[in-house]
């Protein structure tokens, strides 16, 4: 359907791609995987044609058409919602044009033409579209009264979900979607795996949530020594074959027997657990035929997350009594009592993520409350990740010396020792000596968890912590939290952080708190939990 051909880009002395030649077949779903720099948005742009290679060429088969999930918040800000859907099929919208055209400019001489464009228009299925994109509309939660509103005067997230309703419009043969994630809440991200899932046509995706990808995904398509190859099945089965075959290569001296038998293992297992979709059954079949020689090793280096306590907290964590906060007037939440005990781990969820911004800012005496109180117990210490780092890297010390700046002791303050840090985030050599008021926003959020594993403190508190990192960082943060013995307190959109972490969740509403002790799947699933959640933001407070 789509195919790539000796593709090759570079910039400069980099070389980005080296002579690609690869095809993205219909029916299957594209998760484009790889290092920061690797080049995804990038390759997005060059299906898309908004970026030329150095050399070789894309080809769409003719007759098909293609969608691209747009960036640009603000395109269509002259449009009216509506209009902007139909626009995302290109074919009808300017069919459609020419007949509104003619229409506004009617004689007799052109009655014929207008004709023979509304056959083809009806054989396009364009009596339906305003119908079809409402409805979609509707789908991702954007009201009947909008429909007809300018996209200028929309807020960024209704305008987000307008522009992936355009890219679903009209059942396009191909679709791209670059972070379609990003600013969506979870009723709409849920409703998007299941559109896609079910996707009878070809999608590629780049997207750094992982669980979408599990979701979505029948094929990994890894950027790594500046080729593609394409893998079948989901991102944990890409990332864990990965694993395995890291593992054996460093087993040299284990028997041909011992590795079979573990890949065996392993086939046998995700076999088992397959994704329920369409595709289910052909990706079962191609996961057992795999073979020692299938599975590659990663050229990609993952950060060492060490989480180390330097004292255990007593049982009495936090205690909150009657908390509320506000902005200028407007409520974010109210009458939240909250005791955490050694060991929770609760992630904090809000349909408005100021709320749970505010509530940090508090905990953390950054901010005041409008009422309540809190105490921290006399045996914790608490480390922040705040939403905004920006105060942190105003100076231009090097990463040594910012990093210098928490150490407790003489020992502490030792180049070797804050190297040894820095070196677990992947700032070796001379990427320690960087200016920290230079430093990518990835950069500052690797930096910052450098500081929280030398504080050891015993409680962690983090909002987004996913924000601007990479996959191989979401994995390997993701991981150490599980395996942290402390008590966490965080904020997160990435789906497997929240159901992978947390054992307990607090969901903050300008009229009241949910706290639930279970998992953010079950809580998120229970039709009783629902109805007080749609009960609780209803309500004026």
């Amino acid at each position: 359907m789509l195919s790539v051909s000796n593709l090759s880009v570079q910039f400069g002395k980099r070389i980005l791609f080296d002579e690609v030649n690869t095809s993205f077949n219909q029916g299957n779903c594209y998760g484009i995987i790889g290092a920061n720099g690797a080049g995804k948005s990038t390759f997005l742009k060059i299906l898309s044609g908004k970026q030329d290679p150095t050399s070789g060429h894309v080809h769409l088969e003719p007759g098909k058409r293609m969608s691209v999930f747009e960036q640009d918040h603000s395109l269509y800000d002259e449009h009216t919602v509506l209009e902007t859907i139909i626009m995302g099929n290109k074919p009808l919208f300017k069919l459609k044009s020419e007949i509104d055209a003619l229409y506004a400019d009617y004689t007799d001489e052109n009655a014929e033409k207008i004709g023979e464009l509304q056959v083809l228009f009806e054989e396009m299925n364009g009596w339906n579209a305003d119908s079809d994109a409402a409805t979609m509309l509707s789908n991702l939660g954007i009201p009947e009264e909008v429909h007809y509103t300018l996209m200028k005067d929309l807020d960024g997230k209704q305008k987000v979900r307008v522009l992936l309703a355009q890219a679903l419009f009209g059942n396009p043969d191909v679709l791209i979607m670059d972070e379609p994630t990003n600013d969506l809440d979870y009723e709409t991200i849920s409703w998007l795996e299941n559109f896609l899932a079910n996707y009878e046509n070809c999608v590629i995706v780049v997207s750094h949530d992982r669980h979408f990808l599990d979701a979505v995904c029948t094929h990994i398509s890894d950027i790594d020594f500046s080729k593609i190859n394409h893998f079948s099945g989901n991102y944990t089965f890409w990332y864990e074959s990965s694993q395995l075959a890291a593992r054996q290569h460093a087993q040299q001296n284990k028997k041909a027997e011992e590795k079979k038998k573990e890949l065996e293992e392993f086939i046998r297992r995700f076999s088992a657990n397959v994704a329920k979709s369409k595709q289910a059954t052909s990706r079962k079949k191609m996961i057992e035929k795999l073979n020692i020689g299938d599975i590659k090793r990663s050229s990609r280096r993952y950060p060492a997350l060490i989480f180390d306590r330097e004292r255990e907290a007593g049982d009495q964590i936090l205690n909150v009594e009657n908390l509320s906060a506000s902005i200028d007037g407007e409520v974010l939440f109210a009458k939240l009592d909250l005791n955490l005990i050694k060991g929770d781990k609760v992630v904090l969820y809000s349909k408005d993520s100021r709320a749970t911004t505010a509530l940090f800012e508090i905990l953390n005496g950054k901010a005041k409350q409008d009422s309540g109180t809190f105490d921290w117990g006399i045996t914790t210490t608490q480390s922040y990740l705040p939403l905004d780092n920006s105060e942190f890297f105003e100076n231009n010390l090097t990463l040594v010396d910012w990093l210098r700046q928490w150490a407790k002791t003489e020992e502490e303050r030792e180049e070797v020792h804050i190297r040894g840090f820095l070196g677990k985030m992947i700032f070796s050599g001379d990427e320690a000596l960087k200016k920290s008021n230079v430093l990518s926003g990835g950069e500052k959020v690797r930096c910052m968890i450098s500081r929280m594993m030398m504080v050891r403190a015993n409680v962690l508190m983090l909002d987004e912590p996913t924000n601007h990192l990479d996959l191989e960082s979401i994995t390997a943060f993701n991981n150490s939290l599980k395996n942290f013995k402390g008590t966490v307190l965080f904020a997160t959109h990435d789906h497997e952080f929240a159901q992978t972490v947390a054992n307990r969740v607090v969901e903050l509403t300008p009229t009241g708190v949910i706290d639930r002790h279970t998992s953010f799947d079950d809580y998120m699933q229970d039709s009783k939990i629902k109805e007080l959640r749609t009960k609780m933001y209803s309500v004026t407070p």
